[in-house]
């Protein structure tokens, strides 16, 4: 049952179009790798100056306030996700437009800090939910989005879409 937690979801347990964000997951247990990637973020984003917060690359473009919130909404939203598939909650669950949620959040109302933190606050969080599931529970399927997904898929769709939003940062922003 190791290898469930070291092997990567095979491409039935989530659709196509999030497989860039499993391919950029490296190797390694997933939990591991997960709570690791939640202390490497703190310090990206805590490393990145005030004055940076508000800019975005272009005109219509999320700043970085956004990108921060957006991690925060979509990682909420996944390990939702994960604990009602978890817990063989058998409903499809509804999908969401990221656009709207970062239009209507008002990030740009907060601070740097509240921001990160809540994002390290909601990471140890999910920790403690998804350390507490049986093995067996990371295989469970379910369906969100009109789409299958593992609970094992969503593990890696989070760590690899913070991992591309970081490096979209580090690429367009800084």
């Amino acid at each position: 049952m190791e290898n469930i937690l070291t092997q990567k979801p095979f491409p039935d347990e989530y659709s196509g179009h999030y497989s860039h964000y499993v391919d950029l997951v490296g190797d390694g247990n997933i939990l591991d790798v997960f709570e690791n990637q939640s202390a490497v973020t703190h310090e990206f984003f805590s490393g990145i100056p005030e004055e940076l917060w508000e800019h975005n690359y272009a005109f219509g473009k999320w700043t970085i306030k956004d990108i921060v919130g957006h991690l925060i909404d979509t990682e909420r939203i996944f390990s939702t996700r994960a604990l009602r598939i978890a817990r063989g909650d058998k409903q499809a669950l509804p999908g969401f437009e990221q656009d709207d949620y970062v239009k209507n959040a008002n990030f740009f109302k907060r601070t740097l800090k509240d921001l990160v933190d809540e994002r390290l606050m909601l990471r140890a969080a999910n920790m403690k939910m998804f350390r507490s599931f049986e093995p067996h529970s990371f295989l469970e399927k379910g369906t969100a989005n009109d789409n299958e997904i593992t609970v094992r898929a969503i593990l890696y769709l989070l760590t690899g879409h913070e991992i591309y939003h970081i490096k979209f940062i580090r690429e367009n922003y800084l």
